[in-house]
Order: structure tokens, then C-alpha cells, then sequence
């Protein structure tokens, strides 16, 4: 009787313990994600403050990092510009899961397209990915903090998983290699729906 007992507490414990587990890890799998802002030294304070700020707006999970060095293995010498694909495998190396990181550089940045071997780009970043990048290189001079902002967000926005979008005014516009981002306002509906069910929140 006690041999039963025993094997019937044991039994009750596992299952608890088991279920336990479950929901740790169900409470872990949604999990908001923290986006990391990463300024390389080139990039002055002010500007990182004003996108992470704007980020904050839409999505409230943001930290700044401190600045680093550019990679010098991400530079391409023969164009004087930084390869954006490189850049962003050495941020990923050491970004950990549950985490976004988005570096930022005042500098030219680059990535193979088609059977342009170094096209200029404005940012980069993979779908879905743990890392990207954006420059403020290629905007305008009279309203290159609004646009850079919009850069970093549709960049991040690749990293959780979204297309290009068809809708003009949304974040994630295909820049089509020319700059739209004065006509873009907001993400869209539908990419909003889907930033949702990566545990983004808006209001």
C-alpha cells in the first residue's frame, strides 16, 4: 500500500513539474522582444537618442548600447564603404535570443543586389534575422533624422519577420533604390497585425 502511495505522489509531482515547465516555457516563447540600438563611433549621440527615441514611440522595448569601431572587416576599399551583410553577421555573433540589434553609422554601406556586386544602400536587415543596419549617408540633409529613424524601423521590421509593403505610407515601403521615406507615416494595418503577433504592442 505504501509502494502504491509512493508511486502515486511520484506520479502527481512529475506531472506538476512537467506542466510547470510547459508554461516557463510558453511564458518564454512570448516574450517581448528588446531591440539594441548600436552606434558605431562615427555616429554622434544626438542622432542615436532622437531614432531610439522615435523607436520608443512605436515600441517601448529599446536600449541604447555604447558606441564601437566599425568593423574594419567589413570595409570594402575599393568603393571606401562598409559591406552592410558583413556588418551585420559580426552584430549577430554576439546577440543573444530575445534580442534585436541595430547598428548605426554615419558612413556609406553596401550589399550585393542582383548582378551589382556593391550596391549602395540606405540599411539592411535579413527576414527574419537577430541583427541589421542602417546609415543616414544617403538621406537628406534637411531631414536626415526623421529619415533615418524611418530607415532603422523598417529595418527592424525585416528582422521580425515582414516583407516589403505595398502601401506607400508604411514603414516597410521597398525603397525601390531611391529614398520615399518623407511619404511614409506609420506601419500599415496588416503589418501591424503581424508586428503583433511578435508581441509588439500598440496603442
Amino acid at each position: 500500500m505504501r509502494s502504491s502511495n509512493c508511486l502515486l505522489f511520484t506520479f502527481v509531482f512529475l506531472l506538476i513539474f512537467s506542466c510547470s515547465d510547459k508554461k516557463t516555457n510558453l511564458f518564454k516563447n512570448n516574450k517581448e522582444v528588446v531591440i539594441l540600438i548600436q552606434p558605431f563611433k562615427d555616429m554622434n549621440s544626438t542622432t542615436t537618442k532622437f531614432v531610439a527615441d522615435e523607436i520608443k514611440n512605436i515600441y517601448p522595448h529599446v536600449k541604447i548600447l555604447d558606441e564601437i569601431e566599425l568593423p574594419k572587416e567589413a570595409y570594402y576599399k575599393d568603393r571606401n564603404r562598409y559591406r552592410a551583410d558583413s556588418i551585420i553577421k559580426i552584430l549577430s555573433e554576439n546577440t543573444e535570443k530575445g534580442f534585436v540589434k541595430i547598428g548605426l553609422t554615419t558612413k556609406d554601406i553596401s550589399a550585393t543586389k542582383g548582378t551589382i556586386k556593391d550596391f549602395g544602400i540606405m540599411g539592411l536587415g535579413y527576414r527574419p534575422g537577430k541583427s541589421c543596419v542602417a546609415s543616414n549617408f544617403r538621406l537628406n540633409r534637411s531631414n536626415r533624422n526623421e529619415q533615418f529613424f524611418k530607415v532603422a524601423i523598417h529595418e527592424i521590421g525585416h528582422t521580425q519577420g515582414l516583407e516589403h509593403c505595398p502601401e506607400k505610407s508604411c514603414f516597410m515601403r521597398d525603397a525601390e533604390g531611391k529614398n520615399h521615406t518623407d511619404e511614409e507615416i506609420d506601419f500599415c494595418n496588416d503589418c501591424k497585425n503581424f508586428l503583433k503577433t511578435k508581441n509588439w504592442k500598440f496603442e
